[in-house]
């Protein structure tokens, strides 16, 4: 279906759960299937074929959090390998806005100021922050009431600013899910089999 409707692009997001090293003891013999095949379209997709014309190129881009995980016939097909690090300063303000676009933010909160303390987290990290700190105005409104007195409140008494003081809230509950073992392992994976 990609190469009749080519030019395409097939993304597939966490392909390690897919394309594991074989020979491993969990691997069912439906996975090897599922596997062997992939591999066998994938030789059929070597980007733009007959006389490279673009129009007809079939471009494959995986993801994974576990790069090491991959099957080595598969990382072979798939010739760019990049490390995408764990987000910059301006990243992690960047990832602050889109996560807060909708949401109402008292005059205290400084992004920057987050974005600092941000340092190690991941995208998901920064989004999980954004609900905690977003969840913690609703939780101090309805601090000391009974389900009843919650029933009662009406949606507009539940609208509140997110203040300073819940995102600091919300970084206490939250901690990074990278750790520099972790980022250690990526960045030796990286220098071994990484691409430009």
């Amino acid at each position: 279906m990609a190469r009749f409707y080519a030019p395409t692009t097939i993304f597939i997001d966490e392909i390690d759960s897919m394309c594991s090293r074989r020979g491993t003891s969990e691997e069912h013999e439906a996975s090897r299937r599922v596997k062997a095949e992939l591999l066998v379209q994938m030789d059929g997709v070597d980007g733009a074929s007959e006389n490279d014309d673009p129009s007809k190129m079939v471009m494959v881009l995986a993801a994974t959090n576990f790069p090491w995980d991959i099957d080595e016939a598969l990382r072979r097909r798939l010739e760019k390998r990049i490390y995408i690090p764990l987000p910059s300063i301006k990243g992690r303000v960047e990832l602050l806005r889109i996560n807060l676009k909708e949401l109402e933010l008292a005059s205290d909160v400084d992004l920057n100021k987050i974005a600092e303390q941000l340092e190690g987290y991941s995208g998901a990290d920064i989004t999980n922050v954004c609900r905690d700190a977003s969840l913690m105005a609703m939780r101090r409104r309805i601090e000391g009431l009974s389900p009843e007195e919650i029933r009662n409140i009406s949606r507009d008494e539940m609208h509140m600013p997110t203040t300073m003081e819940d995102f600091e809230s919300a970084l206490k509950k939250v901690s990074k899910s990278v750790s520099a073992a972790d980022l250690d392992k990526y960045e030796k994976w990286i220098e071994e089999f990484g691409s430009c």
